[in-house]
């Protein structure tokens, strides 16, 4: 019964990457009009390659269920399909607001930077007209590109910020490539007045989500499971009331925890982080949101009201307007209201 008042709830993503969240239908119809050989046309055995599962040996290993989806997400038809298909998806989930992240620059094999802005753009906008939700897009920096492309990369976001692009992003390998690297991106995108997430805390450690914030000026943090590290780095988010875009399912796959009851989400909620709850990748991780919450519930006693608190820290940590977040959270409170209302009868 609780499975299906969370389901039923309305909800907000705002760490989702777009090339770990493809069907595996679409996979295959993909390759098949490209040219492009997959290991296996079979579906039940092409899903061991596009997805993690409870196995999941290390990042490493989750991060390779990423190689099929950027062979074939290189054609405007494709991005733009893929794009609509998880607006449809969030929907089916009862997704009011989400936050689409990719690369651009490992989609140009074929097309101009702009031309792959502008195909994920317009298959979140159909997405959004279909299903009457709002969609918007940020462009990710991966951490190993020389800076430069990172400077092109936020320029590129600023021609696109009055038509869905709301932040800059960093992304990759966190261990070996530190944020400072990409000051001046992140920068321009600061003085354009874009919003800024970084994934920190999560492969390196505190002093990473630290960097994050003093070098890049983040808002929020992506992961930042690592932050009680350091109790200086930790009372800092406490204080500034950093958002973190927790994903507890891809940290378990990532083993940046080694077990569900290590993972500290119960620990930051209650230190009043504004915490919230996102799956990372649908496809990679293969759960939705509402399955998300579902685990939350089960195993850290988090109890109906902690949930619909984590849902409307979703809402305030958005990069939306003020007005448009108030209209959510009367949206959202008037309607989880009266689902609660038809639960107790």
């Amino acid at each position: 019964m609780m499975e299906d008042l969370i389901k039923s709830l309305p909800k907000v993503e705002l760490h989702l990457h777009l090339d770990g969240s493809l069907r595996v239908g679409t996979v295959l119809e993909l390759a098949e009009d490209q040219g492009v050989d997959l290991p296996s046309t079979k579906p039940r055995e092409l899903k061991n390659y596009l997805q993690a599962d409870k196995e999941c040996e290390s990042l490493k290993v989750y991060l390779s269920k990423f190689k099929i989806p950027l062979m074939i997400m290189q054609t405007k038809e494709a991005l733009s399909r893929v794009a609509y298909e998880l607006v449809e998806d969030g929907a089916r989930d009862n997704l009011k607001y989400l936050e689409v992240r990719f690369a651009p620059l490992l989609h140009t094999e074929k097309l101009s930077k702009e031309e792959v802005v502008e195909s994920v753009l317009e298959g979140l906008k159909r997405g959004e007209k279909d299903y009457n939700i709002k969609a918007n897009l940020i462009l990710s920096v991966m951490r190993d590109q020389d800076p430069s492309k990172s400077i092109e990369v936020a320029k590129l976001a600023l021609e696109y910020k009055s038509n869905g692009v709301v932040a800059l992003d960093l992304a990759g390998n966190e261990g070996d490539y530190p944020p400072q690297l990409h000051k001046e991106a992140f920068k321009i995108a600061k003085e354009g007045g874009l919003h800024r997430t970084v994934h920190a805390g999560e492969a390196a450690g505190a002093n990473s989500v630290k960097e994050a914030i003093n070098s890049l000026s983040a808002e929020r943090i992506g992961h930042g499971v690592r932050i009680r590290e350091d109790k200086r780095v930790l009372d800092y988010i406490i204080k500034k009331e950093i958002p973190l875009e927790v994903c507890p399912t891809s940290n378990l796959q990532t083993k940046v925890v080694e077990g569900i009851k290590e993972h500290p989400i119960r620990e930051y909620y209650n230190l009043g982080i504004p915490v919230t709850v996102n799956t990372d990748n649908l496809r990679v991780s293969n759960l939705t949101l509402s399955e998300e919450y579902i685990n939350l519930y089960n195993n850290f006693d988090f109890e109906l009201n902690d949930i619909l608190k984590l849902i409307i820290n979703g809402v305030n940590a958005a990069f939306i307007s003020n007005e448009y977040k108030e209209e959510l959270r009367r949206e959202f409170k008037g309607k989880f209201e009266e689902i609660l209302n038809n639960f107790d009868h």
